[in-house]
Parts: structure tokens; sequence; C-alpha cells
């Protein structure tokens, strides 16, 4: 199996056929096609549904594709790795945020990218922490800002911060004391993320350890639309306080911090540990530290700082 049949695999993919690979991959069509014919002999299976229509995946070709983009990044990593200098960082990163993290962290992030490293190409990939998860796991991602779960032998942890969740409601139907009880919330109609969703997995084990049972009226799987719920006045919702900083500032929501017991969450840059970081990797992974360490020193991010002892 060669690099080049890799990048003929992918290029028929994106096209949609072999026909119009061709005119994007500036390769003969008959010898494109006799590659794609090897490669699935080599693998034992067939990798396309061949119809009118153009070429479209069958499983095995969904799972060797998700291989086939980690071959090739990988392999990219290795000539970006090699061909840094001490002086000059350059390179594509792939950095996994999610949702919560995104709204505050990503455009300093690419300011002191821009500003650091202007000649590093970074491609920010915001999803559940999940998802961010496995892609790490499989590869598709450089590094990812994640809630602590639990340390997976497979990552290396830089902690960054911890922060407290909050009840959020219409500032209308905010609670009358700064604090409310957990069990209280017990008594509220409430929106929250996805079960799949980090934040409410560490939710549900809080409220579990309790014996308390939420009034749960609908799991939302987009962060703007819990908030424009709650602004509507249809529920109240469990978030960081930094998802919900602006429309704090401007009157649209309250927030109300939740007691005994608190819940909170830990935030850590990850990498893999199954592949070497490159230059252009490790900068960054230093980037978003220290950007993460400003926006809370700035009261940017309402958490508590806890990488000093723990981050490089």
């Amino acid at each position: 199996m060669e690099l080049r049949q890799l990048r003929y695999f992918i290029g028929v993919c994106e096209a949609g056929g072999v026909l119009a690979a061709s005119k994007t991959l500036h390769v003969a069509q008959p010898a494109l096609s006799q590659s794609i014919a090897s490669l699935e002999d080599e693998l034992g299976a067939q990798l396309f549904q061949r119809t009118n229509r153009g070429m479209h995946l069958t499983n095995s070709g969904r799972t060797f594709l998700e291989h086939a983009r980690v071959v090739l990044a990988d392999i990219e990593r290795a000539r970006s790795s090699v061909q840094n200098s001490a002086q000059e960082v350059h390179g594509e990163v792939v950095i996994g945020l999610p949702t919560t993290v995104a709204l505050v962290a990503t455009l300093p992030i690419l300011r002191a990218v821009r500003a650091q490293y202007p000649k590093v190409k970074i491609q920010i990939i915001e999803s559940h922490s999940g998802f961010l998860t496995e892609w790490l796991r499989a590869g598709r991602l450089d590094l990812s800002v994640l809630f602590v779960s639990g340390n997976e032998s497979s990552f290396e942890y830089r902690l960054l911060l911890e922060e407290r969740l909050v009840l959020v409601t219409k500032p209308s139907e905010a609670p009358e004391s700064k604090n409310v009880a957990l069990r209280t919330l017990a008594t509220l109609p409430l929106v929250l993320p996805a079960r799949e969703h980090g934040l409410t997995k560490i939710i549900d084990k809080v409220c579990a350890e309790q014996g308390v049972t939420l009034d749960v009226v609908a799991e939302i799987d987009s962060l703007p639309n819990i908030k424009k719920s709650v602004q509507e006045g249809m529920a109240s919702t469990i978030l960081s306080p930094g998802a919900v900083a602006d429309e704090v500032r401007s009157g649209n929501l309250a927030v109300t911090t939740i007691t005994r017991p608190h819940i909170s969450r830990q935030v850590a840059c990850v990498t893999s540990m199954t592949r070497p970081l490159t230059p252009s990797t490790s900068a960054m992974v230093h980037l978003v530290t220290d950007q993460m360490r400003m926006l809370v020193k700035e009261g940017l991010w309402p958490a508590r700082w806890i990488g000093d002892a723990a981050s490089d």
C-alpha cells in the first residue's frame, strides 16, 4: 500500500467519483480507477458502491477513510517536525474545543496564534467533549481541551482550571438569595444538553450521589437554543458561568451559585501519548495554556486556576 493510493482514495471520496477526482488530482482516469481497484484487492473489501450517479462509500470504505486520513495526517506531522526550525514554528495543528469552552476561548486563541506563530495554521473543531475524546484517540485532533472525568492512560492531561456550575435563569425568575441548594433545583423545570454531553454527565453523577432527581423537560443539543429557551422563560438550566457571561453582562440572563453540594468540573489541555508532539503542536499546547490562564486572571472566565503546578 502506497501513500499515493491513500491520497487518490481520499480524492475520490471528496469528489464523489473518479472522473471528477481525476480533474482535481490531475491524474488520468484509468490510472485512478486502477489505483482504487488495486487498493480494494489488497484490502479484500469493496470500498465504493458504483452507480450511475457516482461512487458512494461502503461501510468498509467509511472505516478505511478515517484511517487513511489519520495516516496522511501523521505523515504531515512527521514532515513538519523535521522541517521546523527552533526559530520559526510552522505547520498545521487541529485543536478540539468543547462548545462552552469555544465561546470564551476561540477568539483569544486565534489572536495569539496570529501574533506569535503566523506560520502555524490551526483548525478549531467545536463539539461535545465525548466526541472530542474519540477524535483525539483516533488521531483526528492534535490536542483538545477536555473536561476531566477520569484519566485515560493513553492521554496526557495538563490541568488548567476548575469551575463551578451555576443555575441560569431569566433575571425576573432568579432566586432571591445568591445561593441555591441542589435539592431546590428538583422543583424547577430544566433544559439541559444531551446526555452524551460531558456537562450533563457531571450533573447526573452529582445528582445520583445526592439522591436528587431533576425535572428535565427537554434535552437540547445546541447551546444557543438552550440560552434562548431560558431567556424566553420556558425553563432554567445549569451551565458554566463562562458560557453565559455575555448574556449576564447584558442583563438577559442571571446566574445563581449552586451549593450543598457545589457542582464543579476540571478543564485540561489533553494530547495523545501514542503520537509524538510536533514543535507546532507543542507550541499550541503552551499557547492554549497561556490563554486560558489569562482569561481566568482577567476575570473573563469565572474559574479557579489549578494549572501552575501541573502544566508544563
